[in-house]
């Protein structure tokens, strides 16, 4: 029998306030953002309509690093999630550094969702400055996560209604223009569309291929449902539901979506900074449907968002609670969300607020590659510390999962190689390198305080794997 200490979850003082509905949603809206209602305008353009194939190519990688993470949550449930696993796997300081790369991670998140917002905002009040607006729900989003969970899970449930809602709407219009032929759009929409401008290839496989880290970034967020595991009110069934969903909803969503789209307009159309949704019923003419859609993509944004504040808090708490943040992070409010961490948190994403003054036109390109580079840092850990747990079970060190991915550890080095290959992208692409550049420096920052808190608490940074006993 393996030892308590790492097969049971602790009582971590959450409420357990997320029921099975919410997780749901939070699932399917954490796989719809807005790298996808507005990133995807300037990948249309780069790879044409190829880009649904980048699109499910990486939702297979996605599907198993959820199936890895699945695997890792059902055998131990922790709100830490990745952090913890990393720290148990790989040792204490790939727990530290995976807690603050994803913290960091959300944060930034945060900047690119608030830049977003108030994009769309700009299409109706083109007077308002972009960083007012982001101010402004910055600070919404910041009262309703401190009031309690329940709240958070209700406001992201309803988000996510939305979104799915919008979506499907424009999969059956677009699929009505093209069996029917009514609308504006109806003289031109047709499959062939999909091949007859230049190709499906137009600017050939390898400006497809160079899309792949904008697409990864859309993908970013689908890991959030690990970090509700400490505040589900069953993990053991809402948790394994939750994945084995996200095959249909990558393939409805982003392929169906898209395929439908560019089959209806034609790819050389689409731009930089349009969402190809809102250009969609736009040239489609809709009335008032361009605005319907820009509403749709904001509360995608403020979605996304608001899942940021809600996961930094609790990472930084997670690091607290392992002496690798100041130990106040680890209280919790009256209404027991992690007060503090969340309002830290909402500090530095105010940052995103300045970029907006400062660099309206940039803001967004620039967080989100660094979003990217922290995203894909997040889900190496995930499979590298599922490849070791799996050697832990082959042993006999540790228990089986009661969700094991298919195919054991195989798809998990598939998963790794695919990360690796999309980082040499972004080292090749001169505008995305950057973010490379930001890691090497929070790297630096990040081992100076390692050494700050192995010299002052060496008790934090010596702890060692766990001893196992064998199982069976």
């Amino acid at each position: 029998m393996a030892s308590e200490k790492v097969t049971t979850a602790p009582e971590e003082g959450y409420e357990r306030g997320l029921g099975s509905r919410q997780v749901q949603m939070i699932a399917i809206g954490g796989a719809i953002g807005v790298g996808l209602f507005l990133g995807a305008g300037a990948n249309i353009a780069k790879a044409g309509p190829s880009l649904i194939l980048m699109y499910a190519l990486a939702g297979v990688i996605i599907f198993f690093i959820m199936r890895a993470l699945g695997e890792l949550l059902l055998y131990r449930p922790v709100s830490g999630s990745f952090a913890e696993y990393s720290r148990e796997f790989l040792g204490p300081f790939f727990g530290y550094f995976t807690g603050w790369t994803y913290w960091l991670m959300w944060v930034v998140t945060g900047m690119a969702e608030l830049t977003a917002a108030a994009i769309y905002v700009n299409y109706w009040f083109p007077s308002v400055p972009q960083w007012v607006t982001a101010l402004v729900f910055l600070v919404v989003l910041f009262v309703a996560n401190l009031i309690s969970v329940k709240l958070f899970g209700e406001i992201e449930f309803w988000f996510s209604m939305v979104k799915v809602t919008a979506l499907i709407g424009m999969i059956v219009i677009g699929l009505g223009v093209l069996t029917f032929g009514f609308s504006a759009a109806g003289d031109t929409a047709t499959v062939t569309n999909l091949w007859q401008f230049d190709g499906f290839f137009p600017k050939g496989i390898g400006s497809s291929l160079m899309t792949l880290q904008g697409v990864m970034f859309a993908y970013l967020a689908v890991e959030l449902v690990g970090v509700t595991a400490g505040e589900s009110e069953d993990p053991e069934k809402t948790l394994p539901k939750a994945i084995n969903t996200l095959p249909w909803r990558i393939a409805l969503f982003y392929v169906g979506a898209l395929s439908v789209i560019l089959c209806v307009v034609k790819w050389t159309q689409f731009a930089e900074g349009v969402s190809p949704f809102v250009k969609a019923f736009a040239v489609i003419g809709i009335p008032a449907g361009a605005g319907i859609v820009n509403f749709v993509v904001l509360t995608a944004a403020l979605s996304s968002c608001n899942s940021g504040m809600y996961s930094t808090g609790r990472m930084l708490r997670t690091l607290a609670d392992n002496g690798e943040a100041p130990r106040v992070f680890s209280k919790l409010s009256s209404t027991k969300t992690p007060a503090l961490g969340i309002t830290v948190s909402v500090a530095f994403m105010g940052i995103g607020v300045i970029l907006n003054y400062i660099v309206p036109e940039k803001a967004f390109g620039y967080v989100t590659s660094v979003a990217t580079a922290a995203g894909i840092w997040t889900w190496l850990m995930i499979l590298v510390s599922h490849v070791l747990y799996r050697r832990a079970v082959d042993a006999g060190r540790l228990p089986a999962s009661s969700f094991p991915a298919p195919g054991g550890a195989k798809c998990s080095y598939v998963a790794i190689a695919f990360l690796l290959f999309v980082t040499g992208l972004i080292a090749y692409d001169a505008d995305s390198r950057v973010c490379l550049y930001v890691m090497a420096v929070w790297a630096v920052a990040l081992g100076i305080g390692w050494l700050v808190l192995k010299s002052r608490t060496p008790e934090v940074t010596s702890r060692r794997e766990p001893e196992f006993e064998n199982v069976g």
